[in-house]
């Protein structure tokens, strides 16, 4: 079966390029009768809050698209927040533990800063020298005794490879050109790129949808599910969306969260149709469709790799087609909502 997954950080408002990722991973997995399952990914515990999780699902669940598997939902893979799966997390740590193909880091920031200054000034390309991965067992484990702090590192395995992107193509990649990269903080803490490997491998998830700016973890992904005897999912890319400048999608130039855009009386209707066109296309001049009616004509080869334009223009004439065919009752309320949100009704005295 087809299963897919939105995983997103709640470190921020649901952005309209998250939305428009989880609505191609649902209607790919829909299209073909598969599932769609929502994760959230809230390792950076700093960084992650509540108010944020609850933006993604109040946003995702206005659109419209509803997840077989989530943190709010249940289902056999539970939990769905990374944060409570840390010894998941741990067991496969220790896997690569005992292969050797994880050591310990003890350079700090400051090291690695200065490291990368003086590459830089030698016309070198600023890559972690791995001068840790040398220390015998004995200086290793010493400068464990001592309470240095430490990260774990794996270990590069230098090779060639191709993916078959499902959007990009063939992709090659030379492994010799990455340094040994951080996986996690300690044992209980991995960060992203393994964390999202352990993550697909447990929930069987079949194919990764996503945006362009990861293309770089392919690589590492790959390495990690080789390393630990995993199947590796089927990727696609998906290109940036651009503001009308080409240049990358912003809130300087436009609203970049989803509610706002409700907020501001946008229909959901509106507003998938509207992503559902940046960067994609199924061919003829049609431009309305349901949400089963895209679920229905869906097709990844219709993805284009080009940057998508943002046009607000075109949101607005969306926008009004919709409110068109709404009853009057509909318009008003909505009317009411909008305007109570923004503070321009007041109240009456009767």
């Amino acid at each position: 079966m087809i299963r897919t997954r939105l995983a997103p950080s709640p470190t921020g408002f649901l952005h309209i390029g998250t939305a428009r990722t989880a609505l191609f991973n649902y209607l790919f997995a829909k299209h073909a009768g598969g599932q769609f399952i929502l994760r959230i990914e809230d390792t950076d515990i700093e960084r992650s809050k509540p108010e944020f999780e609850k933006d993604i699902i109040e946003g995702l669940s206005w659109l419209g698209l509803q997840w077989d598997e989530g943190p709010d939902v249940g289902g056999p893979y539970e939990p769905y927040r990374q944060a409570q799966r840390s010894d998941l997390y741990k067991k496969y740590l220790l896997q690569l533990k005992e292969k050797d193909l994880i050591y310990h880091c003890f350079c700090s920031k400051e090291e690695l800063e200065r490291e990368r200054e003086l590459q830089i000034l030698s016309r070198q390309p600023p890559k972690y020298s791995g001068k840790c991965r040398s220390l015998s067992e004995a200086e290793r484990n010493s400068l464990i005794e001592q309470g240095r702090a430490s990260t774990l590192r794996f270990k590069i395995t230098p090779k060639v490879f191709t993916v078959d992107d499902l959007i990009r193509g063939t992709l090659t990649f030379d492994t010799s050109s990455l340094d040994d990269f951080i996986i996690a903080k300690d044992f209980s803490t991995p960060l992203f790129v393994f964390a999202v490997v352990v993550d697909d491998y447990l929930m069987q998830i079949s194919h990764v949808l996503r945006g362009e700016e990861h293309i770089s973890n392919i690589p590492k992904q790959i390495l990690l599910d080789e390393a630990l005897g995993f199947d590796v999912p089927q990727f696609g890319h998906l290109s940036l969306i651009l503001n009308s400048d080409r240049t990358k999608l912003s809130k300087r130039q436009n609203k970049v969260s989803l509610l706002e855009y409700r907020n501001e009386g946008i229909l959901p209707e509106a507003l998938i149709n509207f992503i559902a066109f940046l960067g994609w296309n199924p061919g003829g001049d049609r431009e309305l469709y349901t949400l089963p009616e895209l679920v229905e004509v869906f097709d990844s080869a219709h993805v284009n790799k080009s940057g998508a334009i943002f046009d607000t223009k075109k949101l607005d004439w969306y926008n009004n087609h919709y409110l068109r065919s709404r009853p009057l009752s509909d318009i008003t309320n909505l009317a009411v909502t909008y305007y109570s949100s923004a503070k321009m009704l007041s109240e009456s005295s009767d």
